[in-house]
């Protein structure tokens, strides 16, 4: 069976087909959410989800969250003396996922569709694709997150033509992209984003709020206290929504402080991330030829859109409510298991045609001649620009600018900038011409790329009709399959935990964080439920380890509760 995998930058989802239609695979916890955090202690054993999230409050240095964001990236992360790529990071995620999908399914899960942010260049997707390889998982397609949604939205069993705007706010990246439906076919019309915009800010934005409040520098915090801080404004963010104030509170120097905070404060500290947020829907808008009046449907997705003041500013913005029907957590990972249904060719999903666009101009570096007689290199010139729907194919005719110039060598460039340094570069190639004066001798140069990310590079003498190919595989791996043999063999000396006693170690990290974080009685109740727990695990009574685990998780719910 092939499944689909939102792999996202606060939670991970896995879905797959059923006789029901699409479903949440619940994770080992029971839980459809599994949070993307992993931490390494110094035996090297790694923790997944809630119990590396748990983790966090207690051994802040051992663990690491939202390294979506860092996809693509040369960055890495040094967790109990390892290091670590964001894709390794990813693929452990991606292996917990995998493994509670192969349990819930009873039998061996090797084949994936992942959604990444439509917003995500070659670099990213590629990046994606390695850690679902070093997981173990065959990645053959890739599905961005807006066309999930509207997938699992149901958009094509709808009977009218209908221009829809996909709103995606996730935890660390934002989307927005004009889907169209008419038909059969649900075409995407053009996308815009923000890779380094999400939920997490809103949450930063509240942190800094109550430290202004108590008059407190960040830099005055300790790792510990700022996880805890994080913590307590994530709980802040989510509880002002549908309210018109909240009281956060954080122990910070062993002393509980505490500061009211109104949604209308909140609603303006916030203003800077609304207008970075006005800007993409402006720009997809205007790629799409289309005004707001033009749009039928906006569909909220990612969890970050629960928020009031996410939800308040769309209304004034679009004059019109969204919809808010689908789970907004779950919507991509539900689409990404239809589209594997489809992959499958199974008789349950209707047949629909998925048309996407390109994210990202594609074009080459060329010389550009500004003044009769004066060149500049290093331009860039787009042959299949943004938004073109795919696939497609473009031709650009290229002339010498020298005299006797026998080669020609094509720089394969993603990106917007009018310089080549400032875009992505993902190839080149060089072929031989004839000797002649400049000017005189041309290349055809044609770009033909496709919806899963391939990009076949044609460069043809038109004198000749020499003609040169390469494909980059946008979706592919830049390691060979060696060399990815070799760093899984590198990272198998890393046990990850197994899936039996794992609530057991979430309740316990749990406890010691809330401990912490307790002061007076509170503490001392919660040590008496501690010091039960784990007499009743040194015992081995699977009974009382049960019942003791639900009073110190009923104690927890209800402490955190106050």
């Amino acid at each position: 069976m092939i499944v689909g995998i939102d792999l996202g930058t606060t939670n991970s989802l896995i879905a797959c087909f059923s006789e029901e239609g699409p479903r949440i695979i619940p994770n080992r916890l029971g839980r459809n959410l599994t949070p993307s955090v992993v931490s390494v202690d110094e035996e090297g054993n790694i923790y997944v989800g809630e119990t590396a999230r748990e983790r966090m409050s207690l051994y802040p240095d051992s663990v690491v969250s939202a390294f979506k964001r860092s996809m693509g990236t040369e960055r890495q992360y040094n967790l109990s003396g390892h290091m670590y790529r964001p894709e390794e990071l990813s693929s452990f995620v991606l292996r917990s996922l995998k493994e509670d999908a192969e349990v819930f399914l009873g039998e061996e899960v090797t084949e994936a569709v992942i959604s990444v942010p439509a917003y995500f260049d070659d670099k990213r997707r590629k990046a994606t694709k390695r850690a679902g390889e070093l997981a173990g998982l065959t990645v053959e397609r890739m599905i961005s997150e807006p066309t999930a949604a509207a997938v699992a939205y149901g958009l094509y069993d709808k009977t009218r033509d209908t221009k829809f705007l996909v709103f995606d706010l996730g935890g660390g990246t934002f989307d927005v992209s004009i889907l169209e439906l008419y038909h059969n076919i649900l075409e995407v019309r053009a996308v815009a984003g923000d890779n380094y915009l999400g939920g997490e800010d809103f949450t930063e934005v509240m942190g800094k709020l109550f430290m202004q409040k108590q008059k407190l520098a960040m830099s005055s915090l300790s790792e510990k206290e700022q996880v805890r801080l994080y913590k307590q404004a994530e709980k802040a963010k989510c509880a002002i929504s549908g309210s018109d104030r909240v009281v956060m509170k954080c122990l910070i120097d062993g002393k509980e402080l505490e500061s009211e905070i109104k949604y209308r404060e909140y609603e303006d500290a916030c203003e800077e991330l609304l207008n970075k947020i006005r800007e993409p829907v402006k720009k997809s808008l205007s790629d799409a030829g289309l005004k707001l009046g033009d749009i039928d449907e906006i569909l909220l997705i990612g969890g970050a859109t629960r928020l009031s003041v996410i939800r308040d500013f769309l209304i004034r913005l679009f004059r019109k409510f969204p919809d808010t029907n689908m789970n907004p957590d779950e919507a991509v990972a539900l689409g990404a298991a239809v589209q594997a249904a489809m992959k499958e060719r199974r008789e349950e999903v209707k047949e629909v045609i998925l048309t996407d666009v390109c994210s990202f101009t594609l074009g080459t570096e060329v010389v550009v001649e500004y003044e009769e007689g004066k060149f500049e290199d290093g331009r860039f010139c787009p042959i299949i620009e943004r938004n073109t729907v795919i696939p497609a194919s473009h031709t650009e005719r290229m002339y010498t600018v020298r005299d006797n110039q026998d080669k020609v060598r094509v720089r394969v460039l993603q990106g917007e900038s009018r310089f080549a340094r400032n875009n992505l570069y993902l190839g080149e190639m060089t072929i031989d011409l004839p000797k002649a004066p400049k000017g005189q001798e041309s290349v055809d140069v044609t770009y033909t790329y496709d919806i899963n990310s391939l990009l076949e590079v044609e460069v043809k003498v038109v004198s000749t009709g020499l003609n040169q190919k390469m494909i980059i595989k946008g979706v592919d791996n830049t390691m060979t399959d060696e060399e990815i043999a070799k760093r899984m063999e590198e990272l198998a000396y890393l046990k990850i935990q197994p899936r039996d006693q794992e609530e057991n170690r979430l309740v316990l990290l749990r406890a010691e964080r809330m401990y912490e974080e307790s002061l007076g009685d509170r503490r001392r109740n919660l040590d008496h439920y501690i010091n039960r727990f784990e007499a009743a695990l040194k015992g081995g009574d699977h009974q009382e380890i049960a019942d003791t685990r639900r009073e110190l998780s009923e104690f927890l719910d209800d402490d955190e509760d106050l």
